[in-house]
């Protein structure tokens, strides 16, 4: 038997998904920063950072699309609460063969925002790979984490 302390709180008691109550939970400051990375060649970043890649502007497309992944993500993820998302910032750093994208989701309410800021890290990701297929079919979105997490009962946690 499963010790009820260490059971998934989106399972109920005989295993079917629900949906989280978090009525009774303080509105808490809560911010979630995830990351991953776009891999690709060399000449295909260069094409992104000179702006030459025949669809436009790259990283602008994929910061959009970022955004709007977060501010979608309860449309996406099944039990996901929708949370008044005070703000999502994407930074986009080049790298000689590869994209890393950081998502930094917020809010001041009574459920967390790591889904958010995920869904931003891969929405950013597939609009990478949409954005310069045609240049690398191979490009791959990769190593996809939450990084840190403020805010709520468990207060910080960070990746080691």
């Amino acid at each position: 038997m499963t010790d009820p302390a260490r059971r998934l709180s989106h399972v109920d008691a005989d295993g079917a998904a629900r949906m989280v109550d978090v009525g009774g939970k303080p509105v808490t400051d809560r911010v979630a920063v995830a990351a991953g990375t776009f891999q690709t060649t060399p000449e295909v970043v260069a094409a992104i950072a000179d702006g030459s890649v025949a669809k436009g502007d790259v990283l602008a497309t994929a910061r959009i699309a970022a955004i709007m992944g977060a501010k979608h993500t309860p449309d996406l993820i099944p039990l996901c609460h929708q949370v008044a998302l005070s703000s999502v910032t994407v930074d986009l750093r080049v790298g000689d063969a590869s994209v890393e994208v950081v998502a930094t989701a917020a809010t001041a309410d009574r459920t967390g925002v790591e889904m958010e800021a995920l869904t931003a890290v891969a929405v950013a990701g597939l609009t990478l790979h949409d954005m310069v297929k045609a240049l690398d079919p191979r490009a791959s979105m990769t190593d996809i984490r939450l990084v840190e997490k403020t805010g709520g009962k468990h207060g910080r946690w960070t990746r080691d």
